[in-house]
């Protein structure tokens, strides 16, 4: 295998993991923060590995408890707040799917001063999903299409949130749930599915080697 390697992570079991440390669920979404950093690190290291997406929030998320909202907006400002200069120490590029309209203003605009701070950046990427879903970036790719602009599988992927990343090769879900949820619908067409039953604070980076290494020695036809 030649071609470096996106690699997509939903983070699943953040809320059972504080429940089952007598904890509220935003402790488990901070938990959940402290391990991503070990695991962006490892896809920088890995020479395999140019990109990576996690799922922070999804469309459908807004149906939680408000306060669980608040705080994991909060932790995510807090993080990229903090991890701005491993960005630039890394050259590692930030990306962002979904939409910005509804999330708090403050971390929408660090979000873009992020991204764009680190535009420049080509080797390594890091893409956040929040407020994202599959539907919702196909819909919207569609009514940014011009006026008149014929529909086919290339116009529609040229109007996507990030059309020059690469499809995803490997998504692992974690905690054991075995549902794609609406999660890159376009981008996932030939991903292959991983299905972890650790709860994400507990999914460590030699949990993802493994993964990693048996993806890695599959021989893949995409129908062929």
């Amino acid at each position: 295998m030649s071609e470096l390697l996106h690699i997509a992570i939903i983070p699943d079991g953040n809320r059972r993991w504080a429940k089952s440390h007598l904890l509220a669920p935003w402790e488990g979404h901070r938990k959940a923060i402290e391990n991503f950093r070990s695991l962006t690190q490892w896809c920088h290291d890995d020479p395999r590995v140019n990109t990576l997406t996690v799922w922070c929030f999804s469309t459908e998320n807004w149906k939680r408890d408000k306060k669980e909202i608040e705080m994991l907006m909060k932790l995510l400002e807090d993080y990229l707040e903090k991890e701005q200069h491993v960005f630039h120490e890394n050259k590692t590029r930030l990306t962002h799917s979904g939409r910005t309209d509804r999330i708090p203003a403050s971390l929408a605009g660090l979000l873009k001063k992020v991204c764009d701070e680190t535009a420049q950046y080509s080797e390594n990427t890091l893409n956040l999903a929040l407020d994202y879903g599959g539907k919702d970036e196909i819909v919207r790719a569609i009514e940014k299409r011009p006026t008149g602009e014929q529909v086919n599988e290339q116009t529609i992927r040229d109007h996507l949130d990030h059309p020059e990343l690469t499809d995803i090769d490997v998504i692992i879900r974690t905690s054991g749930e075995q549902r794609t949820s609406n999660f890159f619908l376009w981008q996932s067409a030939y991903s292959e599915w991983v299905f972890c039953e650790k709860l994400f604070p507990d999914f460590t980076s030699d949990d993802l080697a493994g993964y990693v290494d048996a993806f890695s020695k599959r021989n893949r036809r995409f129908g062929g």
